[in-house]
């Protein structure tokens, strides 16, 4: 009797898609069944690629694009960095340190990018669009940083834009992590335009051809009404303009009239989450005000090393995402049992163990 031949298994479908098409090089985030979270083996290939796609004159422009109906990507592989952590926390620190550098290479790319986003764009999903040259926001485009509810901050330099939103907008979207849509995302400049998902492969035809971006998304931008955010505008402003995190939680408590059933949704929120993360994105929102964004992800790393090392963020993943009991048990049960030395501590330097960037010419020399 001939042995039987078991089939060979199928070859596993890349996390991200690498492809031509015409003058464009395009990402493809292809991990929909996890929305796209994104990991360290889909960083590497952005940051192997990106390099050789600056020095190829036969590409125009990059466009990432997802192949989920869902997300462009719901963030970062958090699991991932707290199943690390468990065993060794140094690769969970090379994680951070290897997607803040990403980071700082899309803001120094010297080529035009387009994101495609129409769905979840939220965490580390922020962060590989933030500092593309234009992007454009489907019906179905969701921002958000929510980061507070499992024990870290807004990282990935989303700060440094959040910080230059007109003040407390971008302070109040990283505390709270609220999810806006189009209409607010181009009202604050987030996305570049606000274009129907089912125009985006035309978007990638036309580019192919090497059209000009301008106007081509000019020509296709579709004006928004007034989002929900703008509605709020004037009572996040009042109520999130104070010198201090204290400030802000006294206003949220004594707010009447108008403004006190958003005050009260808000503050039953904030309660919620965790107490450091809160402290410590209060101080870093407010600090990215005066740094630009390498020395936001410079910053940006001390804090996510200090989280990986505390107790909050290991907890608000188990919470949220592991046993998901939506019950975290925060290193502090008060906001005001949170001190300044304690806030401090996660600021300060790392000596050596500081992440190391290039500066902006540096990079551009180097044709990245």
């Amino acid at each position: 009797m001939s042995e039987s031949v078991k089939p060979a298994p199928a070859a596993a479908e890349p996390k991200v898609i690498v492809s031509r098409h015409g003058a464009v090089a395009m990402l493809t985030l292809n991990r929909p069944q996890a929305l796209n979270a994104f990991d360290d083996e889909m960083r590497q290939v952005f940051a192997a690629e990106i390099p050789k796609i600056a020095r190829n004159p036969d590409v125009y422009v990059v466009v990432l694009n997802s192949a989920s109906p869902k997300a462009f990507s719901a963030g970062g592989d958090v699991r991932a960095i707290i199943k690390a952590a468990t065993t060794d926390k140094a690769a969970a620190k090379a994680y951070f340190a290897g997607e803040y550098a990403l980071n700082w290479l899309l803001d120094c790319f010297s080529k035009p990018t387009v994101s495609l986003i129409d769905g979840l764009c939220m965490g580390s999903g922020a962060g590989l669009t933030l500092y593309n040259t234009h992007r454009v926001a489907g019906e179905n485009y969701k921002f958000a940083m929510p980061e507070t509810a499992i024990g870290l901050f807004p990282d990935v330099g989303v700060a440094h834009p959040l910080a230059r939103l007109a003040w407390p907008m971008g302070l109040y979207l990283g505390l709270t992590g609220r999810a806006i849509g189009r209409a607010d995302g181009h009202w604050l400049g987030l996305a570049t335009h606000c274009i129907a998902g089912a125009k985006f492969q035309s978007i990638v035809d036309s580019l192919g051809d090497a059209q000009p971006i301008d106007a081509l998304l000019d020509d296709l931008h579709e004006a928004q009404q007034p989002g929900p955010l703008q509605g709020d505008a004037l009572m996040i402003e009042d109520l999130f303009s104070g010198a201090t995190l204290a400030d802000i939680m006294g206003r949220l408590q004594r707010a009447t009239g108008a403004s006190e059933a958003f005050a009260k949704a808000t503050y039953s929120d904030l309660i919620k989450r965790s107490p450091l993360s809160l402290a410590i994105t209060d101080r870093h929102i407010r600090s990215c005000r005066n740094l630009d964004l390498r020395e936001t992800l410079i910053q940006d790393y001390r804090l996510g090393v200090r989280c990986i090392e505390g107790v909050d963020f290991a907890e608000g993943v188990r919470a949220a995402l592991i046993d998901k009991d939506g019950a975290p048990k925060w290193q502090h049960a008060r906001i005001e049992d949170v001190t300044e030395d304690e806030v401090a501590a996660y600021f300060a330097p790392l000596g050596d163990g500081d992440l190391k960037l290039l500066t902006r010419s540096e990079m551009q020399s180097a044709r990245v």
